[in-house]
């Protein structure tokens, strides 16, 4: 398999089934919160939610191996992708607890870095045009400021969407 198919597989495991299985997970979790589930059904269900996490963790494990392992790979792109691949299950760990925890109604999450600036949505250029129709999916709203001094990008959707 060539490293082109590699990174195409691995974006493919990514935003299908890993992405699956993290909204079956929030789905269990609802059900072990809902008032009048049985204690013993909450149990299992836990048994699966933890046997559910497990799982995620070894496609995104997976994902990244498909995308590390590819030849045309250098250091540093092995080491952005290990980044990469780090601040996804930091922001999934931090999602977890919003939902879990928090019994907020909306969620806010601002990007900003110090960078060049440009960040536009263009033709041809789909980044920016799907994370706004993912936001739009969730009945959300996304502001783009980009700048010579950086860009911030701001996403708000409502926790019932999650």
């Amino acid at each position: 398999m060539n490293p082109n198919e590699r990174v195409r597989l691995a974006q493919d495991l990514h935003d299908g089934i890993a992405q699956d299985l993290v909204g079956l997970g929030y789905r269990i979790d609802a059900l072990v919160a809902a008032i009048g589930t049985p204690n013993d059904i909450r149990a299992e269900l836990r048994t699966i939610r933890f046997a559910m996490s497990d799982l995620v963790e070894k496609v995104r494990s997976e994902i990244f191996e498909l995308r590390t392992n590819s030849s045309n790979l250098d250091s540093r792109t092995a080491f952005e992708s290990a980044s990469e691949f780090e601040l996804e299950k930091i922001f999934a760990e931090l999602l977890r607890n919003v939902e879990t925890h928090s019994k907020a109604t909306e969620l806010k999450i601002t990007v900003h870095d110090n960078g060049i600036g440009g960040a536009l949505e263009k033709l041809g250029h789909h980044g920016l045009t799907g994370v706004r129709e993912r936001v739009h999916n969730l009945n959300g709203g996304l502001a783009i400021e980009s700048n010579s001094e950086g860009t911030r990008v701001l996403v708000t959707v409502p926790l019932a969407q999650l």
